[in-house]
């Protein structure tokens, strides 16, 4: 892509690139476009030998609410983008387009943002949810407004948590099990506290910390940083986190399929009746 309609791709200084979801007009919901353009925009500064380091940012008073569930035709806009994996069967029947959906643009691009081979910081303001945890988590620090607040509303909607299950690796599993079984909201301060959240800054001082940050981690010599990622990344691999990935991705298909059954949708609409009371609780 050379173009960019749902984010910014920038430069601020030497070594360094920034990329900025810009759609505030739906507090940076994910939509299919808006995917694909940022995983083009990693590749480019992965490729680009002049980058040494990429922050990820956002536009507007929230992070990101999430998928964009008001898409329309979902399934069928893939074929307007090359998919990056080699998942198929993207408007096929039965519970097939779903999970070859999710595969490509949520576990598959969370996993492929992970494992770029240069460090990644997320500059996180205001509201972070369900989806938008698949965006902030696969960075390798988080600098975070002391008004960010973490949530996953997803087992609310019959489902068993993100696409991206790294909650239990984020938080602890005492934490991750009882944001996800309320779904109630992380604050900034106790994700800190729990080591999800690298710093807490004032919002006036956010970009300005992570460009700090991100210029002090840009001296180092660019080989070295990949390497020590990349040893990082598999330690905590070799705990078992990819095969727990595998599983709860299944796992997740399943309520997709159970929930089509039963209601005729992916969700439980039981969620609509409750999704005003429990956002008021973040």
């Amino acid at each position: 892509m050379t173009t960019y309609k749902t984010i910014r791709y920038e430069e601020p200084e030497a070594r360094i690139a920034r990329i900025v979801l810009a759609r505030p007009e739906t507090r940076n919901a994910q939509d299919t476009r808006l995917l694909y353009e940022l995983n083009d925009a990693f590749d480019r500064a992965a490729q680009d030998d002049g980058i040494s380091v990429v922050i990820l940012a956002a536009e507007g008073p929230h992070f990101s609410s999430g998928h964009d569930l008001r898409e329309p035709e979902k399934y069928e806009v893939m074929a307007e983008h090359r998919t990056v994996g080699t998942w198929c069967g993207f408007t096929c029947g039965g519970a097939e387009a779903q999970m070859a959906r999710e595969k490509e643009i949520y576990l598959g691009f969370s996993e492929r943002w992970r494992n770029m081979p240069k460090p990644t910081i997320a500059e996180v303001q205001g509201k972070v949810v369900s989806g938008g945890l698949m965006l902030v988590w696969p960075c390798d620090l988080v600098v975070a407004s002391e008004d960010a607040v973490f949530a996953d509303n997803t087992v609310a909607m019959g489902i068993s948590g993100a696409e991206f299950f790294n909650h239990p690796y984020e938080l602890g599993v005492r934490k991750a099990k009882e944001m996800l079984f309320t779904s109630d909201s992380v604050s900034a301060a106790d994700a800190h506290r729990l080591g999800m959240v690298n710093h807490i800054v004032p919002r006036a001082e956010l970009t300005k910390f992570t460009l700090d940050l991100a210029r002090r981690i840009a001296e180092q010599p660019l080989f070295a940083l990949k390497l020590v990622k990349e040893a990082v990344n598999t330690a905590q691999d070799n705990q078992g986190r990819s095969n727990a990935m595998q599983t709860s991705f299944a796992l997740h298909q399943l309520c997709h399929s159970h929930n089509q059954q039963l209601h005729g949708r992916l969700l439980d609409p039981s969620f609509l009746a409750r999704q005003k009371e429990i956002a008021s609780r973040w």
